[in-house]
């Protein structure tokens, strides 16, 4: 399980150093993908086919379906961190979410995030309050 907040630079050639304590997890292969909110998600390559099976479920005949598929797979990349435990993020990643030199990463559970930290500290001040008022179950048997 991915826990925790971390705060990582990209270099000039567009890699991160993983945090250390997701390194055992990544350490064979992870794939990224495009994240909702303009974040990137960052599986281990065993979570990742565990949830390409799911994907695969999903009905041809769903519209919704088929665009969730597209956008999330055809943005997909298959990394393996080196030596110094360095993964590249591909430039159409760092695009997509805006990345530069500040970053967040932060332990979503099942999958690790990698943030822009303006973006993520923007995000995490409007949901905070929102976070904080939860009256009612958001997720089924948490509370």
């Amino acid at each position: 399980m991915f826990l925790g907040t971390y705060a990582p630079k990209l270099d000039d050639k567009g890699r991160i150093i993983l945090p250390a304590k997701f390194r055992d997890e990544l350490s064979t292969g992870i794939v990224m993908t495009r994240g909702q909110e303009n974040c990137l998600y960052v599986f281990s390559s065993r979570e990742f086919e565990d949830l390409h099976e799911k994907i695969r479920q999903a009905p041809i005949t769903s519209k919704q379906g088929r665009d969730f598929l597209r956008v999330f797979l055809s943005g997909a990349s298959a990394e393996t961190p080196d030596k110094q435990n360095r993964v590249t993020i591909p430039a159409n990643l760092r695009a997509y979410a805006g990345l530069d030199r500040e970053l967040t990463v932060i332990g979503a559970g099942s999958r690790v995030e990698i943030w822009d930290s303006e973006a993520w500290e923007t995000y995490l001040a409007e949901q905070e309050t929102s976070f904080a008022n939860t009256t009612e179950e958001v997720i089924p048997g948490l509370f």
